[in-house]
């Protein structure tokens, strides 16, 4: 009996302990949680080399779109998270090795580096996270493309995730992470924009504080046009809830850029596929099954209005599940990743590069353009300044 009661009482204090832990990681959570407005103006860090001026005197433009998954999700991670763990990791990883972030990291640069772009558009970029070791990746690819402004949106800031939450001395822990715009010009203006929407509470002091990135741009058209550049990353594990909020944001944002005449290229890990790409065509190709558990949905054909182009690779896989370690051809794939274009815009060249996820958990996806209506502005301006003696 003695002993009966003493297993009890230990079994009773372990459990009020283990609440009170929870407890706290909440009203820390709370008392430290990142909660921006919805327009913040972003100061670019200036290159260490000569940019290609403030001004886009071209019409053929090119840009790299990648989620790098922080340098911690390449081909040899799975992530207990993305298998659905939450009180544990289910013998999944937390975080990758301090080894394999080394060798994921300098993979990720390596290619950025000798991927020349005008404008590189990354997302899961990380300045200061546990999960990868602090390293500040950011500044990593900053030094690596010298000739371009650099700039960050924070879109993950929690001083510590406490998932799997029965295994604390292993957590997440502290993250820091967000949307980084790497343009060759330098630009007029960069907003970080909020997206409506978050989880109930408590969830949400643990989660992302969803946002794009906006890069504003002077060109030499003749008729003042802008290039608005745009980097996104949407909402996952919301449902569709979240993603639908954002995605009404988004759209009324780039219409009314378009109505005042500008340029706008939207690139970015939207977490759904474009319009008439089922979510699990890619992998069917490959004959891998549909998993029922991971469907990011399609947006919907008549979201944008005509004439506005949603511009993908569709032979290239740009994301695969966590859930194991990859084994290609086996591996659930999808297609995610990809641009959106104005009307006055035409895509050139769209290539998703096949890095067989070696690096991160997408593959980057190159793209050029060409601006319309640029030359025949050009000309009518030289016409109309000819003087007749």
């Amino acid at each position: 009996m003695k002993v009966f009661r003493k297993v009890f009482k230990w079994t009773i204090g372990f459990f009020l302990v283990f609440i009170l832990y929870i407890i706290g990681c909440i009203v820390y959570g709370t008392a430290t949680d990142f909660q921006p407005p919805e327009v913040i103006p972003i100061v670019a860090t200036t290159p260490t080399s000569a940019t290609a001026g403030d001004t886009i005197r071209k019409s053929k433009l090119n840009f790299l779109d990648w989620n790098i998954g922080y340098g911690g999700l390449g081909a040899k991670t799975d992530f207990f998270y993305d298998g659905g763990h939450f009180f544990f990791s289910g013998n999944k990883m937390i975080r990758s090795s301090q080894e394999l972030v080394q060798e994921y990291v300098t993979g990720i640069t390596e290619f950025v580096q000798n991927k020349p772009a005008d404008f590189v558009l990354l997302q899961e970029v990380d300045r200061g996270s546990k999960r990868s070791y602090y390293t500040n990746e950011y500044e990593k690819i900053a030094k690596l493309l010298p000739r371009h402004t650099p700039s960050f949106a924070a879109n993950f800031v929690v001083k510590r995730v406490p998932i799997p939450i029965c295994e604390p001395w292993q957590v997440m822990g502290e993250m820091h992470s967000g949307l980084a715009t790497y343009s060759r010009y330098t630009p007029a203006e960069t907003v970080r924009y909020q997206f409506p929407g978050e989880y109930n509470w408590p969830n949400r002091i643990f989660h992302l504080d969803r946002c794009m990135s906006v890069t504003r741009l002077a060109t030499s058209h003749p008729d003042g046009k802008q290039l608005v550049v745009i980097n996104t990353h949407n909402s996952a594990y919301d449902g569709g809830k979240l993603k639908q909020q954002e995605m009404d944001y988004f759209k009324k944002f780039v219409l009314a850029e378009y109505a005042k005449g500008n340029y706008v290229v939207v690139g970015g890990d939207w977490n759904q596929s474009p319009p008439n790409e089922p979510f699990d065509r890619i992998s069917s190709t490959f004959g891998i099954p549909t998993d029922s558990t991971y469907n990011m949905g399609s947006i919907k054909p008549d979201f944008m209005p005509e004439g506005w182009q949603w511009i993908y690779d569709p032979n290239v896989p740009t994301n695969r599940k966590v859930t194991e370690k990859l084994d290609y051809g086996k591996t659930f794939m999808t297609l995610i990743d990809y641009y959106l274009l104005s009307p006055n815009i035409k895509a050139t060249k769209i290539e998703g590069i096949n890095l067989k996820f070696a690096h991160a958990d997408h593959n980057p996806v190159y793209m050029e353009v060409e601006l319309q209506d640029w030359e025949s502005a050009a000309k009518t301006v030289a016409l109309d300044s000819l003087v007749v003696e």
